[in-house]
């Protein structure tokens, strides 16, 4: 035991050297602060000017009538926004504990289909699978009238909760199943050997050891859906929120003033979830794995665990499925449900006036995901190498492109970037959004694009460069490379993993995000989840299918690309190490 004590203390002492060995190198390298400045700069254009801009018009005198009146008066949208964010976060993150334990724990044909059916709302535009619940399950739906005789009324809180659990249990399954896949199977071989039944397992050591991972997810989810605000607009109905409410007070009376403090009391609730999220959460660990795996895990086998849990995996595959089907059947049909006549009428308008949308949208695209990815790593580089203390504020802020709710954040760059940026009474920048900015409005879509695609490619270079042994750059630097060598050099290509993970990701939500760019798409910049969204108001289902079936091709074809690039990074990273 004491030399245990010892052995601790030592090993505090050094990583406290080690932390000021850092920061004194860190001050002391010109050119780690130039990169620092640098990253200030550009996280203070993307997320600091619009959150201040957004502040000072929500504590406006307008801004301020509106926020009290939120909380204290007409406070029916703020308790439906928290009502539809607990049930999301309860029935998404149960979604994703059924698919991940059978993924992980169950042995049956077609565990590979059930993964990929499991992600397959990760890579289309949310509002797309609400079109097609409303086309199957609505008043004269596909299932429930046609089939069952049912008319059901979709729109509204049951709605909302059902699609934005398909959109969001994505999420939650990828936390859940990677915390199941590092259990040590020596757990469940001790419970066994005790006695336990596989079922008393289950409740007795499987899901108190994911109690990290299921909170995590329940609070990312509860964040997803309080942001969420073109599902509201597409199935809502009369259940409004106060991402509609934002919506409704910009796009109704222009009223901007009080939309910004509508949008602080949403702000309130989704940074204090992302703080604990971030923060306590991630400090309620528990040990799973105590060196290298005694064994692997044993199929359960238990009737009473493999059929409840089958039943409802198999259950909601074969739900993912049908929506998924109903959007790609639906853009080959004249009007689903109603004329099944074949046709490619759909295909031939979004050829003829969505062009435009499709090439813009995959060219911010292509432009918005390697800055990101170079911001993500680089900040990452900054807060694991050379700023471990200060570093903490640095990474607080660049996860708040992720934290910041997509309607807020869209407003805030509304409100930034329509008018010239001044300093000091001198310009700048000129205006950045709005159909009449510099770009026509697409420079301010791509930061948004980039604030928004950062904070996942920040964590996965965090984490891959805290598993790299710093001496490994320290070689390069003895060698008399400076810290923008090293990095370009050495670090870039150690945490190339991180940087296809970082651009996939980007890649992924641009193409698919809608909520943050709302408020400052133009007619001069044509994205392709606005049109979409403009198909479905006007009630033209087929071409929004149409739409959408293109953009699921599209992602699915760069997660193609972007995996068997993945793959060979390893494969090439193996054979250096061997």
């Amino acid at each position: 035991m004491l030399l245990q004590q010892n052995f601790d203390t030592a090993t505090r002492a050094r990583g406290r050297i080690r932390i000021r060995t850092q920061d004194r190198r860190a001050r002391n390298d010109p050119t780690v602060t130039i990169v620092l400045l640098v990253v200030i700069a550009g996280l203070m254009l993307i997320l600091g000017l619009p959150v201040a801009k957004l502040i000072g018009a929500g504590f406006s005198e307008d801004g301020l009538a509106a926020m009290i009146a939120a909380i204290t008066g007409n406070s029916v949208p703020l308790r439906n926004t928290i009502l539809l964010g607990l049930l999301v976060g309860v029935v998404g993150t149960a979604i994703g504990f059924v698919c991940a334990y059978a993924q992980v724990f169950l042995d049956f044909r077609g565990k590979r289909i059930l993964h990929w059916i499991t992600l397959l709302p990760t890579i289309s535009p949310p509002f797309a699978a609400a079109t097609a619940i409303v086309t199957l399950f609505g008043k004269r739906g596909i299932v429930s009238y046609q089939l069952f005789g049912l008319e059901l009324n979709v729109y509204g809180l049951p709605g909302l909760v059902m699609v934005l659990s398909l959109t969001f249990a994505p999420v939650a399954y990828m936390n859940i199943k990677g915390m199941f896949q590092n259990l040590d199977p020596s757990l469940f071989e001790a419970a066994s050997t005790l006695g336990a039944t596989q079922l008393r397992t289950l409740f007795i050591v499987t899901i108190p050891m994911v109690v990290p991972a299921l909170l995590a997810s329940f609070l990312v989810l509860f964040v997803e859906g309080i942001a969420d605000l073109a599902n509201p607009l597409v199935i809502g109905g009369d259940y409004r929120v106060l991402a509609s409410q934002i919506y409704f007070a910009v796009a109704g009376s222009g009223d901007i003033a009080s939309a910004a403090g509508i949008a602080l009391v949403l702000l309130a609730p989704a940074l204090s979830v992302f703080v604990v999220q971030k923060y306590w959460a991630s400090r309620k660990s528990v040990i799973t794995v105590t060196g290298k795996p005694t064994g692997v895990v044993q199929p359960v086998t238990s009737k009473r665990i493999v059929i409840p849990i089958g039943i409802l995996a198999g259950a909601w595959s074969v739900f993912v499925v049908l929506v998924y089907s109903t959007i790609i059947v639906g853009g080959f049909v004249k009007i689903l449900g109603v004329d099944n006549t074949l046709t490619l009428a759909h295909y031939e308008f979004v050829q003829r006036l969505g062009s435009t949308a499709i090439g813009t949208t995959l060219t911010m695209t292509l432009i918005a995901a390697p800055i990101a990815a170079l911001t993500s790593v680089t900040i990452g580089w900054l807060v694991v190498r050379h700023l471990p203390r200060a570093g903490k504020v640095l990474d607080f802020v660049g996860m708040l492109g992720a934290a910041i709710p997509g309607t807020v954040l869209g407003l805030g760059f509304a409100l930034a970037y329509s008018q010239p940026t001044w300093f000091l009474g001198v310009q700048v920048l000129p205006a950045l959004a709005g159909g009449l900015a510099v770009g026509s409005g697409m420079i301010a879509i791509i930061m948004v694009y980039v604030a928004r695609g950062v904070p996942t490619g920040q964590q996965a270079s965090i984490a891959a460069l805290a598993q790299i042994n710093p001496q490994v750059e320290e070689a390069a630097s003895s060698l008399g490379a400076n810290a923008v060598t090293t990095f370009r050099k050495v670090t870039i290509p150690l945490v190339s993993g991180a940087v296809v993970t970082a651009i996939t990701y980007a890649i992924t939500k641009s193409m698919t995000t809608i909520t943050a760019i709302i408020f400052i798409t133009t007619p001069q910049t044509k994205v392709m989840t606005s049109q979409i969204l403009d198909e479905v108001d006007a009630g033209r289902f087929g071409n929004a299918f149409a739409y959408s079936t293109i953009l699921i091709g599209m992602v699915f074809v760069i997660l193609i690309i972007a995996t068997s690039l993945l793959q060979l990074l390893n494969r090439s990273q193996k054979g250096v190490r061997r």
